[in-house]
């Protein structure tokens, strides 16, 4: 499943800093966590961009595998976009609901809708 997400006039080092926080709370590990920053021509603004890969358990305790990987690219002005691709078999349809609600309840103003 992939759920794409687009944001306004948010700090991108924020939405990676508390998508991060929410997926922990999920019952995810850490797994990878990359958080790069460029300046644009003229040097008065920046773009962000950060991934961050998340691990689960498989089911009667198997090694840790991939279940979600988080994509964010963006600017403070201006707009964040925002992909997860996720494992439905790891990080199940009621984490994915939890992660959503948390996600629209502090960044749903922000957020464009397509």
């Amino acid at each position: 499943m992939q759920l794409k997400k687009t944001y306004k006039d948010i700090n991108p080092e924020l939405l990676y800093d508390e998508v991060r926080d929410f997926v922990l709370k999920q019952g995810a590990t850490l797994g990878e966590a990359k958080l790069q920053t460029y300046s644009l021509p003229g040097g008065s603004s920046h773009i962000c961009r950060g991934t961050l890969v998340f691990k689960m358990r498989g089911q009667g305790g198997k090694a840790e595998k991939e279940c979600i990987t988080i994509h964010i690219v963006g600017s403070a002005v201006g707009e964040t976009k925002m992909i997860l691709d996720i494992e439905e078999e790891l990080f199940p349809p009621a984490n994915v609901s939890a992660l959503e609600e948390d996600l629209d309840f502090i960044f749903g103003s922000y957020e464009v809708r397509q």
